[in-house]
């Protein structure tokens, strides 16, 4: 009866007018690749959850192209295709084939694997990689297809989740006298009714507990030390990690619930030092801290709100010399940065809604969508390199505040012109980072006479240059003409009357612009002479390839014997 079942099944799949993302034909006549069958189990299993399917269909003795019958003398033991499912769940974190069918079409063996939706809010990867279908295609999940299967579970919104076995007796008092002080400051108006309030009413209104039930986001902002586990197997950590020059760790500490009290004491373990820099035309330094107080504790109450605690990481602030990086578990779900700055406004979907939105009532972050802006807008004011958001892996997000001054040029524009907007900023941290800016977005800054230079070797522009005083930076990051070489290079030879290779590269390589590095140098200084001895005729090799002497032209004959 099942035969005849799957039978069916089969002949309806394989007069489908063409290939969808929940099922592959492929011919596999005598054999198929290991790695590549797990890449289709991956992408297969997330359409099957995606299109909201109970299974997705991998057929081996179908030509994919034609839908011809070729039939499949893959694994023609039993046993052995039995095994799959093993060899497979051994690369899939434990999902594997639903069922391993082989039937017999037109006197041709036909093997069907019933793969597995992939598990609500977890896509399935393989060998620790995530796969979509890309039309007939198989590719890398998209980010978008990525978050639909993550957000999944978020719809429920874990920080919401009450906890059944607790009571108010496993929170905190000192974090909740805490927390009342700082709604009060949030609230002012409130302030005096709240005095009527019991800690349980507080709490409801402050939206940390729900009708006076424990909720997951009650442990992580007030909990006592002792009640984590009851978000076991979540965790709720932060982790100071002290690391010297070459990335090895000094010192270290852990610190779990209550974040509202805690994060001061992580916050505490942060060398704030002193940072000096000489504006122009004076003799007097500003003196700033090398943090700002409001950068990092927004950067670190912003790791507690979006961390994605069914990961069962920690959240990590690590102190590197001048610089400070902060990561959390789980993707970024605006997806860029300029998205969150240019929207300026609360997004229409949140990791842990309703765990941000108590962290606000309890004064920890700015209202939602506001305070990452604020961060940026905080070190343009300071002079200093804005945050980098790191968001090129899949389910973590690293922010870099730097403690320094990277490039003088960037520090005296932002002195000279306050007026600049933010976006124009951004572009300019990006030029000073040495990151690659577009084509359009370079024009922008060229525009604006603020840079010069040609992609990828962008700088300050000679304008801004003399408005900042800082010329020489800008005599030695612009290249001069060819001409200017060649002069230089011509002379020598009139002195020196012939000149080898190296001789060459010791009177150019320390002339070129700071923006090329060694490699290129060389190969500028090929190309000069490339161009003198075809084109302009003005040098001659008397040499070889190999050990080159180099004389003009002109007085080639008093060479010649």
């Amino acid at each position: 009866m099942q035969y005849q079942h799957i039978m069916t099944e089969f002949q309806q799949l394989l007069a489908l007018p063409a290939e969808t993302e929940c099922v592959e034909f492929k011919e596999a006549k005598y054999n198929f690749d290991f790695n590549k069958l797990g890449k289709y189990f991956s992408a297969l299993s997330n359409e099957a959850n995606l299109k909201n399917k109970d299974y997705a269909w991998l057929i081996f003795g179908i030509e994919d192209k034609n839908r011809a019958v070729v039939g499949s003398q893959y694994r023609a033991n039993r046993p052995e295709l039995d095994s799959l499912k093993k060899e497979v769940s051994d690369h899939t974190g434990g999902i594997t084939f639903q069922e391993i069918y082989e039937l017999y079409y037109e006197g041709k063996r036909i093997i069907l694997f019933k793969i597995p939706p992939a598990s609500l809010g977890i896509p399935t990867s393989w060998q620790g990689h995530y796969y979509g279908r890309n039309g007939e295609s198989i590719s890398p999940l998209s980010i978008q297809k990525y978050e639909e299967i993550r957000n999944q579970n978020n719809r429920k919104d874990w920080s919401a989740k009450i906890i059944p076995q607790a009571t108010i007796k496993d929170l905190d008092t000192s974090a909740i006298k805490k927390a009342r002080n700082e709604y009060a400051n949030k609230f002012p108006k409130l302030a005096e009714e709240m005095q009527e309030w019991d800690d349980i009413t507080f709490l409801n209104k402050a939206k940390v507990t729900i009708n006076n039930r424990i909720t997951n986001t009650s442990i992580i902002l007030l909990g006592k030390a002792e009640s984590e586990h009851l978000i076991n197997p979540s965790v709720a950590k932060i982790s100071w990690i002290l690391k010297d020059e070459n990335n090895i760790a000094k010192d270290y500490e852990h610190f779990g619930p209550p974040f509202i009290l805690n994060t001061e004491l992580a916050y505490s373990k942060i060398r704030n030092l002193k940072y000096r820099y000489l504006p122009d035309d004076s003799l007097f330094p500003i003196e700033v801290n090398q943090y700002d107080s409001y950068v990092i504790r927004e950067a670190l109450h912003n790791c507690i709100a979006h961390q994605d605690y069914t990961l069962s990481g920690r959240i990590n602030l690590i102190e590197l010399p001048e610089q400070i990086l902060f990561t959390n578990l789980g993707s970024f779900i605006p997806k860029s940065i300029e998205t969150v700055i240019k929207q300026d406004a609360p997004q229409e979907f949140y990791r842990n809604r309703f765990l941000a939105e108590a962290m606000v009532n309890l004064n920890m972050i700015d209202t939602i969508g506001s305070g990452i802006k604020k961060m940026f807008v905080t070190q343009k004011k300071r002079f200093f390199p804005l945050p980098d958001y790191n968001l090129n892996e899949t389910d973590k997000v690293e922010v870099r505040i730097i403690g320094k001054v990277l490039d003088e040029n960037y520090t005296r524009i932002l002195i000279n012109q306050t007026n600049l907007d933010l976006d124009t900023v951004m572009l300019l941290d990006k030029v000073q980072k040495k990151v690659k800016i577009t084509t359009e977005e370079a024009k922008q800054l060229r525009n604006k006479n603020l840079i010069e230079g040609r992609q990828p070797h962008l700088y300050v522009s000679a304008q801004i240059a003399r408005l900042t005083g800082d010329k020489s930076t800008y005599v030695k990051n612009r290249a001069f003409d060819k001409e200017h070489y060649k002069n230089l290079i011509i002379a020598f030879l009139e002195k020196y009357e012939s000149a080898s290779r190296q001789d060459i590269d010791s009177l150019l390589l320390d002339k070129f612009s700071d923006m090329l590095n060694g490699e290129q140098r060389k190969k500028k200084i090929n190309n000069l002479l490339f161009e003198m001895s075809s084109k302009d005729k003005s040098i001659f090799n008397q040499g070889s390839s190999r050990k080159s002497k180099w004389v003009l032209t002109k007085n080639i004959n008093n060479y010649l014997f």
